[in-house]
């Protein structure tokens, strides 16, 4: 847009025109979340009492010329109030900022999880094919068995054979 346009009281101006100053929302939610986390420690509880024990005793036991804030106190309160609409804003900030990980760290355990689920079924199909494979495979008890049995009908079936070889020498000798 050119200059004489902008100015000229005839002509609407453009949707949008006003110019808000830029910030990094990442920035400013670290920043957020710093200051309310320091308003959770004790240092900061211990810090505000101070300054409002040494508030009420300036403004109770000072000369009434040297009192800023007279009894009622009411530049206190103000002040309170205003570190109060600040700090409940940050706070809230921080703690959605907080449930956005959170909810993040839960999709990825879920998707974990979901991963190891597979694999352990996976992992039990094939335990369960290799248990019918071997349930197929002879055992070296079963080959022990079998062999052992084997010899003995051998033995049994020499012994015939030698008995019938001598009993045939025994005909031919009569």
């Amino acid at each position: 847009m050119t200059d004489s346009r902008r100015d000229r009281l005839d002509q609407p101006r453009d949707p949008g025109r006003v110019k808000l100053p830029k910030f990094d929302p990442e920035a400013f939610g670290r920043w957020s979340e710093g200051i309310a986390r320091y308003m959770g420690t004790a240092k900061f509880i211990v810090y505000m009492t101070v300054v409002i024990a040494a508030w009420f005793l300036w403004n109770s036991i000072a000369p009434t010329d040297m009192q800023f804030d007279p009894y009622p106190f009411m530049f206190l309160t103000l002040a309170l109030s205003l570190q109060a609409s600040y700090a409940a804003p940050l706070i809230l900030l921080a703690q959605n900022r907080q449930a956005d990980r959170d909810r993040l760290i839960m999709e990825e355990d879920r998707r974990r999880a979901a991963m190891q689920k597979a694999d352990t079924e996976f992992l039990a199909r094939e335990i369960a094919a290799l248990r019918i494979a071997l349930g197929e495979v002879a055992t070296r008890d079963f080959l022990r068995s079998e062999l052992s049995r084997l010899a003995d009908e051998l033995d049994e079936a020499a012994h015939r054979r030698e008995k019938r070889l001598r009993m045939e020498r025994d005909e031919e000798h009569t």
